[in-house]
């Protein structure tokens, strides 16, 4: 079993924050990724938008953004069409097998 012994005990900076955090040492590289693409989101807008907005609300449209792509890339990897179709296509060849050792049977 894994323990509290396992994990990996790192600090993400974050934009203009470091945050420690506690992970499976597998995930580190997804972690600090995720940390790197906040920042890097963050400051772009920032750039845009530091005289016209508040810090919090290019906070928030940094998050909407991030999330947003994270919308479109899980509807660009929908299986369940696919698997449908598999499904009645499995099915279909089924029922033809099972047609065809009926009449050979005879």
């Amino acid at each position: 079993m894994a323990g509290e012994n396992d994990k990996l005990h790192i600090r993400l900076h974050v934009y203009d924050t470091d945050i420690p955090v506690t992970i499976r040492p597998e995930d580190e590289p997804y972690c600090r990724n995720a940390a790197k693409l906040i920042t890097e989101k963050v400051n772009s807008l920032m750039e845009i938008y530091r005289t016209s907005r508040s810090e919090k609300e290019i906070m928030r449209m940094a998050m909407l953004d991030i999330a947003i792509d994270l919308e479109f890339e899980k509807s660009n990897n929908d299986t369940k069409p696919y698997d449908d179709i598999l499904t009645k296509v499995t099915s279909e060849i089924e029922d033809a097998l099972d047609i065809k050792s009926s009449a050979g049977g005879r």
